[in-house]
């Protein structure tokens, strides 16, 4: 049986970011071959993965990434299952790289993007079996967006819960960071009046209608309530109709106009979104794992 020195533990530390006892034992049963005990670490880690997979990860970060000319750029949303563990460092960074990860190797979709390359030098899947093994967390990429344009891009992050990425032409970067703050506060669905979804559109119009029918004015007065109604809520949904919250006297297509710029595009996360999070009765897990 090899002697397994504090050193060799410290190595594979170093190299798994799991705990001492842990990294201990692995050594033991390999005899000492780091290479052989990381391995087998690696192994458990994914093992490990599979079985917290089945966990609810509604909390965790978005985090962006633009290149340097400001052409390219990406946002990712990664989740995990506790606030907590979305504080973490190594949880953080881990996003970002993935970020830059999309913004550089353009994946076509979150499956392609596991086999991919961190800037750290593993894949991405690798790492994120590591970092729930490390985390005891379930830990997921949820969605990516990216973007690549002959105009600019501007991207926010409301703290890490809400991140927004902006593709315009003309005006300048402090333009861009605006808008982008705006989506964050305004959360409009969509740039102008045209691209609202048709289903949507209707279904509002049903419910209008049928609130204008009930104060029994005649039909056309109805119609021009509804078309009012209408006309108010494209307002609100529309990035071009909404008011800007920095200066509500003007609305942003007036900003826009008045610094010679247009939105082409702009995309949204904001974490745990049409995630359901499991409820719980804390009291009634007690009294359950009481009688185990």
């Amino acid at each position: 049986m090899a002697e397994i020195t504090a050193s060799m533990v410290k190595d594979l530390r170093e190299l798994t970011g799991l705990g001492m006892m842990e990294c201990k034992k692995a050594l033991v049963e390999a005899n000492g071959d780091l290479k052989a005990a990381e391995d087998a670490l690696r192994i458990k880690s994914g093992a490990k993965a599979g079985k917290a997979a089945s966990r609810i990860a509604a909390e965790g970060v978005v985090a962006s990434f633009i290149s340097a000319d400001r052409k390219t750029g990406a946002l990712v949303e990664v989740n995990c299952e506790t606030d907590f563990v979305a504080k973490n460092d190594d949880f953080n960074n881990f996003a970002k790289e993935v970020a830059q990860a999309v913004a550089q190797q353009i994946p076509a979709d979150v499956a392609a993007l596991a086999t991919m390359k961190l800037a750290s030098g593993s894949a991405v899947e690798e790492a994120r079996q590591g970092l729930v093994m490390k985390l005891g967390e379930n830990t997921t990429v949820r969605r990516f967006v990216r973007f690549s344009t002959e105009g600019q891009l501007a991207a926010y992050l409301h703290g890490t819960k809400i991140g927004v990425l902006v593709d315009y032409t003309g005006g300048d970067e402090a333009l861009g960071k605006d808008v982008a703050m705006h989506i964050a506060a305004s959360k409009p669905v969509c740039v102008s009046k045209e691209q609202v979804p048709a289903d949507l559109l209707a279904k509002e119009r049903e419910i209008y209608t049928a609130q204008a029918a009930e104060s029994g004015k005649p039909a056309n007065i109805v119609e021009k309530m509804v078309e009012g109604r209408i006309s108010k809520y494209l307002a609100e949904v529309t990035l071009l109709g909404q008011q800007f919250v920095k200066d509500p006297d003007m609305t942003v297509e007036k900003l826009l106009a008045s610094k010679g710029a247009r939105i082409n595009a702009f995309q949204m996360f904001v974490v745990g979104e049409g995630i359901e999070k499991r409820s719980s009765d804390f009291a009634a897990e007690v009294a359950a794992a009481a009688k185990v």
